[in-house]
């Protein structure tokens, strides 16, 4: 049976993660200079232009790990000198999970420290896997090979960050449960 706390909890989840996704959206259409442009979002709101960069300079970053030079071509594009490049496009931002994860700290119980902390950790997590996918798609397509299991690279991203954030939802939970029983006693 469906209760009255399952009902609330679902619509908190479901609004943030509308406003969290859809609202994205909206900022990458406004900031772009056509149709509705804003220059004042374009300026001082693009945070997905800022993610994009972020994730570009963190794949350049996994590239020269991996022993390989690249050069970061322009806002959308990384390539390996010498070798192929890899686009980010919206769709490669993983900006579905992260909003996924925003949605389920915010729509659970918890202080405004706590849920800080713990959205803070989730997105550092989510954009470290993010890099590592575009990292192994970047060198792996230099090297004519495919990514780990045959898998798409969207696909292999979003296995990973899914089972991360059901690990990190287990131990959201956990920590849940041991500040209540911590207060009880």
């Amino acid at each position: 049976m469906i209760t009255k706390q399952v009902i609330i909890y679902l619509i908190k989840f479901l609004g943030f993660f509308c406003f969290a996704y859809f609202g994205t959206i909206a900022i990458e259409g406004l900031a772009s200079p056509v149709n509705y442009y804003s220059p004042f979002v374009n300026h001082y709101m693009d945070y997905p232009s800022w993610l994009r960069a972020s994730l570009l300079f963190g794949t350049k970053l996994f590239a020269s790990l991996a022993g390989f030079k690249s050069v970061i071509t322009d806002a959308y594009h990384i390539r390996i000198v010498n070798g192929k490049s890899v686009q980010l496009v919206y769709s490669c931002l993983g900006v579905g999970v992260m909003s996924f994860w925003l949605a389920f700290v915010m729509a659970n119980k918890g202080g405004w420290l706590r849920k800080t902390a713990w959205l803070i950790g989730g997105m550092i997590c989510i954009w470290l896997i993010n890099i590592t996918r575009l990292g192994l798609l970047l060198v792996s397509s230099t090297k004519n090979q495919s990514m780990p299991f045959g898998l798409d690279n969207h696909t292999f991203f979003n296995i990973l960050a899914y089972v991360a954030i059901f690990v990190l939802i287990y131990f959201y939970d956990r920590s849940s449960k041991a500040g209540e029983r911590a207060t009880l006693k």
